[in-house]
């Protein structure tokens, strides 16, 4: 394994590459106070991080926008060593309002271009500026995907200069598969952005996405708040697994530390979210050790096959993605 803290990239199929740990960015924007954010990605830039993760849907682009701007006048880094990583939203995916909604993202980051820009989930919902469109009596309003569509809008976008790579998140095979047979095809995506941890380990979608040249983005390395809302809370946490604290201990690291070094030895990218600074810098601490064919195999055999993030709540949409295997 040649990745290093310095130098962590890995290649994606377009010719551009990823480093392979990012800072995920989302929390919930009630329980956060204004300014963490941007403090968090600061900080994750002097440690090493040269990823981060966001979308205009966070409603904290702005802060991500300025850290990095600020990190670049002072000379700590150039925009080109940024990664930065934006998402499209389901009240978007009309061709017409893709664009328009990059720009969004631009105008707020106050950058030229983003580094990969993905379609955040499969499922479509009515198209406006409402994120979550439901009816009088409650019901979310979704509309018919046309995810081809979707796609050549990006197409355009990538053509336009606004974005290097595209990519999408939660995307099954079968819709995966959709973008990859669409006739005139001009990029293929170079990731995907799901759930994946020892307790999820997405082993069938791994084979397939990496005979594609599509690279995973974990999404909840180290599993992921206990909001009971939207999260499965039935399965125990994974950061107090015996096994990954055992290899902790052997390798004076902690269990997420183990976690994530278990992914990208798999060549994952990991994104774990944190705005605490003690695990901001624990987490990038994962180039100085490395886990014997044996632990790999010992940590995958914990997968539960048994999604923390299962989305249930639009689980009636056509389009939702985990009704099928993989």
């Amino acid at each position: 394994m040649d990745l290093t803290a310095a130098n962590h990239r890995i290649p994606l199929s377009d010719g551009n590459s990823i480093p392979v740990i990012g800072l995920g960015t989302y929390s919930e924007p009630k329980q956060t106070s204004k300014g963490s954010c941007k403090t968090s990605v600061k900080m994750a830039i002097d440690v090493g991080y040269r990823h981060i993760d966001g979308a205009y849907i966070y409603r904290n682009e702005d802060e991500v926008g300025e850290a990095i701007r600020e990190k670049i006048a002072e000379g700590r880094v150039k925009r080109e060593d940024i990664f930065y990583c934006g998402k499209l939203w389901a009240t978007h995916f009309e061709p017409e309002r893709v664009r328009p909604y990059l720009e969004k993202t631009l105008k707020t980051l106050q950058l030229d271009y983003v580094d990969l820009y993905i379609i955040e989930m499969p499922m479509a919902f009515k198209p406006g500026d409402e994120f979550y469109p439901k009816d009088e009596y409650g019901n979310w309003l979704y509309h018919n995907s046309n995810l081809c569509a979707t796609w050549e809008a990006l197409e355009a976008c990538k053509d336009a200069g606004l974005v290097k790579s595209l990519g999408v998140s939660n995307f099954n095979r079968r819709q995966l598969e959709l973008i990859l047979n669409k006739p005139g095809l001009k990029y293929k995506p170079v990731s995907n952005q799901v759930e994946c941890h020892p307790y999820f380990t997405q082993r069938k979608l791994l084979e397939f996405c990496q005979q594609h040249d599509i690279v995973i983005v974990a999404y909840s390395p180290l599993g992921t708040s206990r909001n009971p809302l939207w999260v499965n809370v039935s399965i125990p946490p994974l950061l107090k697994d015996e096994l990954l604290n055992s290899l902790g201990k052997k390798y004076n690291k902690t269990a997420a530390q183990v976690a994530l070094r278990f992914n990208i030895q798999r060549r994952i990218v990991v994104i774990p979210k944190s705005f605490n600074p003690k695990r901001i810098k624990e987490n990038f601490q994962i180039f100085d050790f490395s886990l014997t064919e044996e632990e790999m195999k010992s940590i995958e055999a914990l997968n539960k096959d048994v999604r923390l993030v299962d989305l249930l709540l639009w689980s009636d949409h056509p389009e939702y993605p985990f009704h099928e295997e993989y």
